[in-house]
């Protein structure tokens, strides 16, 4: 993995991001991809929706905060992305909530080729077995652990041969794989899951990094969720030193993306590969 080009090639051509986030988390969506480099553009009006995502370098799709007329412009945002050669990221945000995000993500598979698919390991779950969950959050019986990490990496593997593209599973260990290669990364911490908008905005980050860097796609969104993470963690080790709090922690997070330094990154990921 060449760290320094990756990042480097973001900073260098701060590539505009669609992002068709939901709405609770759109600001700090848009705030993190400043962070690293890129620039926001955060358009769901279906009428503009085809030229706003031709002059992207690269489209994050969030079904956060669904509704029928999103649903219609990320359809099309992603059409018209295939056709522009475009990456795209979706994220099926509680696809097992309900029987209306499963059908709209099974239409979108059906018309639209992703690149990347990032969620919890109980979204990717719903998305490949039709399970339900729990809201927008991580079934508890579905954590990834040190002693399932070996069959939850088969699974990660298998759910991207399926669907031609990475899987990138977040949870207290990450998973991101292709169906031949896998990254298994330790970095991050708890707090993340105390604030809203931790995963969509890793999903902005992850779009971010591989629109610069689509030769090297698995490596790039592997490298975001090092970056995330450590900066979790710095996030964490700066709220304890200040004795603050979890609203002060997100700010503190995005800080820690835009301090975030090819040192950090080196001296602080901690990760396999399988």
């Amino acid at each position: 993995m060449y760290i320094e080009n990756i990042i480097q090639h973001i900073k260098q051509q701060q590539p505009l991001i669609h992002a068709i986030t939901n709405y609770v988390t759109a600001n700090d969506v848009a705030n993190i991809i400043l962070a690293i480099g890129a620039s926001p553009i955060m358009a769901d009006e279906v009428l503009e929706i085809e030229d706003i995502t031709s002059m992207a370098q690269g489209l994050d799709v969030n079904l956060g905060t669904i509704n029928q007329n999103r649903f219609a412009a990320i359809k099309k945002a992603g059409m018209t992305a295939n056709q522009k050669h475009i990456p795209i990221l979706l994220d099926p945000v509680g696809i097992g909530a309900s029987r209306l995000r499963q059908q709209y993500v099974e239409e979108l598979l059906e018309y639209i080729q992703f690149d990347v698919i990032r969620g919890n390991i109980s979204e990717i779950k719903a998305l490949y077995q039709h399970s339900k969950t729990k809201g927008v959050d991580a079934n508890s019986i579905d954590q990834i652990t040190k002693d399932n990490i070996e069959q939850v990496v088969c699974f990660v593997k298998e759910v991207a041969k399926t669907y031609h593209c990475i899987i990138a599973v977040s949870s207290a260990i990450d998973v991101i794989a292709d169906e031949a290669k896998a990254y298994v990364i330790y970095n991050g911490h708890p707090m993340m899951s105390r604030i809203t908008g931790s995963g969509c905005m890793l999903s902005g980050l992850c779009t971010a990094f591989m629109s610069v860097n689509q030769q090297e796609k698995l490596d790039a969104i592997a490298l975001a969720f090092m970056c995330h993470g450590i900066a979790g963690e710095k996030a964490y080790e700066r709220m304890e030193n200040n004795h603050s709090g979890n609203a002060t922690y997100r700010n503190d997070l995005i800080d820690a993306i835009y301090l975030m330094s090819i040192d950090d990154i080196k001296e602080k990921a901690r990760y396999e590969i399988y």
